[in-house]
């Protein structure tokens, strides 16, 4: 085997084994980041950071809409004139908490995590109040990706009306 081969495999088997936590640990470093994703999301504005929280081929389902994204620049592109609509008078603020005991997360061997769950959903428009307007399942696939935890798959559905 010529030399040039034998790095390329050894390079190939270096990225497909990065070494993916386990126990707490994953637990930890997925809910760190599902956490400061969507905080971003739905209470932030900053395309460019958000950009590096997604990987270049992300994609968004959702079972109002099917296939809404299909690639992490158009998910930050939206991402970019919600933003502006947010900061508008009567602007719609919205803000996602995690259904206490419905969080599961699991591994994938090179590649990253399966995170599940129930979420809650709160809404207010302008100065309004904040009311609790919905409920949903997720599934979501996170990929290690050179050191940082990206969002790969968003699978949203089942969503309804709201109860605590």
């Amino acid at each position: 085997m010529s030399p040039l081969i034998a790095l390329a495999i050894a390079a190939l088997l270096q990225t497909q084994s990065a070494e993916i936590p386990q126990g707490p640990a994953l637990t930890e470093a997925v809910t760190a980041s599902d956490a400061a994703f969507f905080e971003l999301f739905f209470e932030g504005c900053d395309p460019d950071r958000l950009a590096a929280m997604v990987t270049d081929d992300f994609e968004f389902f959702d079972d109002r809409g099917g296939l809404m994204v299909t690639t992490g620049a158009a998910f930050v592109d939206q991402y970019r004139t919600r933003c502006e609509a947010r900061r508008a008078p009567g602007g719609w603020r919205t803000r996602r908490e995690i259904v206490p005991g419905t969080l599961h997360i699991y591994r994938m061997n090179a590649y990253g995590a399966v995170e599940t769950g129930e979420h809650l959903f709160y809404e207010a428009q302008g100065d309004n109040a904040e009311v609790l307007a919905g409920r949903a399942k997720f599934s979501q696939i996170w990929k290690l990706e050179d050191g940082r935890w990206k969002l790969a798959r968003v699978f949203s559905y089942d969503h309804g009306p709201a109860s605590e």
